[in-house]
């Protein structure tokens, strides 16, 4: 069956933490982190009033055909789950079951202008904290199962209704070799159904569990969370190719030992002050944290444009503008600017307009006569790497 798709076009970036927000239910962003943010869920009615999405359920399925899209499809008969990664054929939706599965489809916002502009809307949070948006897609009845998140997520729901139950519950036992993290033990506290543009904000580890009523389709915007063991793993790689003094372990002190398996107190004592050693200062973490959170997924692949000359991509910039490729990550720390992993430093001047392109994703045509020799060369060069693109493309 075809959706009719009747997307509003979203509304401008946020301009004030202290404005009240129809799509915070008509409080402020300043509210909601005091009051919401990592603490506690809020259901928002109409928080798009008019939205029901911009893809149908078959223009999601196209997507999760696609190689270069991540995507999953989840099936249940009884407590049998079962889970298969994209990419998928069109023979594989021609011989699933009338109800009983989910398709979810990741990195929406990489491939579509539409989802980079639904996530814009949420630049009250930090980009450095922004993962993606996924969409899902389920008729009547479907479902991924009860689960909790390890981050905080927005449910945005799209065309259809979607049944919320949440538990603030202790009990994490999961389900036994289910391939997802199904809770076994499930306790509904309370619950509402989804319309069309309402939303529901969950904080993380909180169990929830979302059952389509009739078909339907769910926009996630989920934030990252990464571990302290994950970060410890990637900043100490990251100190290593900063050229960490490499000294090597040393003994000309070595004595006779009298069980020469034993690791020796003494080796210990060596190891533990060459460990100790290992020093960072407050800069190289603010390097690492660009670095780290502006790097592009493993799978992420950006496309090289057509080569054009400098003064050709100058006449195009003044003319239409520029702005960063979907698949394209920009933060900044003062004058530190970071994309796709990549660090440059740039002047005052320079600095400022890319900060703007950072935050907004775009940078309009007027502010070519603000950019100098420098900057010029250095976009060209993103430009030419894929970083880059422009408005309309």
């Amino acid at each position: 069956m075809r959706y009719h798709v009747n997307m509003k076009k979203p509304v401008k970036p946020l301009k004030s933490l202290d404005q009240p927000l129809s799509l915070l239910g008509g409080i402020t962003a300043t509210h909601f982190l005091d009051e919401y943010w990592q603490k506690k869920p809020l259901l928002i009615r109409a928080a798009l009033p008019g939205f029901d999405g911009f893809l149908s359920p078959e223009e999601l399925a196209g997507m999760a055909c696609e190689e270069d899209v991540q995507s999953r499809l989840v099936t249940q008969f009884k407590q049998d789950w079962q889970l298969q990664q994209g990419p998928f054929e069109e023979e594989d939706f021609l011989k699933l079951p009338e109800k009983g599965w989910t398709l979810l489809v990741q990195a929406v916002n990489q491939h579509l202008q539409d989802g980079a502009d639904l996530l814009q809307q949420f630049d009250f949070i930090p980009h450095a904290r922004l993962d993606d948006l996924m969409i899902s897609y389920a008729p009547d009845g479907g479902g991924v199962g009860p689960h909790f998140d390890s981050y905080d997520v927005f449910l945005l729901q799209g065309q259809g209704q979607r049944l919320w139950r949440i538990s603030g519950q202790t009990d994490l036992a999961l389900v036994e070799g289910a391939p997802l993290r199904i809770l076994a033990n499930f306790h509904t506290e309370q619950e509402w159904v989804l319309n069309p543009g309402d939303m529901l904000y969950l904080p993380p580890h909180l169990a929830h569990w979302g059952v389509a009523v009739g078909d339907c389709m769910t926009y996630s915007i989920g934030f990252r969370a990464p571990s302290q063991q994950e970060l410890a793993s990637e900043f100490l790689a990251f100190l290593q190719e900063k050229s960490q003094p490499h000294r090597l372990y040393a003994d000309p002190d070595l004595a006779l030992q009298a069980h020469p398996a034993e690791i020796h107190a003494h080796m210990i004592d060596k190891v533990s002050d060459m460990l100790e050693q290992v020093r960072w200062q407050r800069s190289d973490v603010a390097e690492f944290l660009g670095r780290y959170l502006s790097e592009p997924g493993a799978d992420v692949v950006f496309a090289v444009p057509r080569a054009i000359s400098l003064a050709t991509f100058r006449k195009r910039v003044n003319s239409s503008g520029i702005a960063l490729d979907l698949k394209s990550r920009m933060l900044f720390n003062d004058r530190h600017m970071f994309i796709n992993g990549d660090i440059v430093i740039q002047e005052p001047s320079s600095a400022t307009i890319l900060m703007d392109l950072a935050d907004k994703r775009t940078l309009p045509g007027s502010v070519a006569g603000d950019i100098d020799e420098p900057l010029w060369r250095l976009l060209h060069e993103w430009y030419s790497a894929g970083y880059l693109q422009f408005p309309g493309h």
